[in-house]
């Protein structure tokens, strides 16, 4: 990530993103006074660059409650990025027979600073469960996705995120250390993750996560399968979930890249 001192990094677009990012699903619209506190910024810039995204179209604004929202512009610019990135339609068959089959919900993950943004989700058909949905965001410590994450990080990186996680005081780099030690055994063993359940952010939620590195993406894209532990047995994610996500995500990867499937006979599509 370029660091903020770079005289290359914009930093009023950073600043007009990262009222972009201010908001959460479940948002009944944002005032300016709420954006200003969810960003750290002053409200007159907050004013300013929502004044602008408005203009623009990337926000819209509803005089009577004084309230900000996603404008048009900002879904085309979704749908766009979507449809650009050949992996994504590609995973939506395999991700959503691997909900369906395993009956529980599977997601997709990036890095969005100082969390892992859900960017897509797939429910089991006629299952109620786990309510994640585009636009959550998880924590990067108590996590399977985070933990994962951890893994394609270099020293680096892992110092960088390190910094950028200041919400949490029990992520120091020692901890950030020890959490991707065990991550890449966990990898090198099984081919996946699982966050140990005393430290899972939610106690009731178990989870497995795989990395996906593509070449349409600069950053790996982090995919998990997660159920609630009430609903199974005790180590059943890890049994019979972890090894079916580690197999589709290899799917996956195989199609995106071009290269043969052992799934299709070494056919693809």
């Amino acid at each position: 990530m370029t660091s903020h001192t770079d005289r290359r990094f914009a930093i009023t677009l950073a600043r007009g993103l990262s009222v972009l990012g201010a908001f959460h699903p479940g948002d009944d619209g944002l005032a300016n006074s709420e954006i200003a506190q969810r960003t750290g910024l002053p409200k007159s810039t907050v004013s300013r660059l929502t004044f602008t995204l408005m203009r623009l179209g990337y926000l819209s604004h509803s005089g009577h409650r004084d309230r900000y929202r996603f404008g048009p512009a900002l879904l085309a610019l979704g749908n766009v990025a979507t449809g650009s990135i050949a992996f994504v339609h590609l995973a939506e068959p395999i991700m959503q027979k691997l909900a369906d089959e395993s009956r529980v919900l599977v997601v997709m993950a990036v890095r969005d600073r100082d969390r892992l943004l859900l960017t897509k989700t797939w429910r089991p058909f006629g299952i109620s469960g786990i309510y994640l949905d585009v636009g959550h965001r998880l924590p990067i410590r108590g996590t399977a996705s985070g933990h994962c994450l951890l893994t394609t990080l270099d020293d680096t990186q892992l110092e960088a995120i390190v910094k950028d996680v200041r919400r949490d005081p029990e992520f120091d780099l020692p901890a950030a250390r020890r959490i991707r030690r065990d991550a890449i055994l966990q990898m090198a063993l099984r081919g996946y993750v699982a966050a140990d359940p005393s430290d899972y952010f939610m106690p009731d939620i178990r989870a497995v996560a795989v990395p996906l590195v593509s070449e349409d993406m600069e950053q790996p894209v982090i995919f998990s399968c997660s159920f609630r532990a009430r609903d199974n047995a005790p180590g059943e994610i890890v049994d019979r979930v972890g090894p079916k996500l580690r197999q589709a995500v290899s799917h996956l990867d195989r199609i995106a890249s071009g290269g043969p499937d052992p799934a299709t006979g070494g056919q693809t599509d």
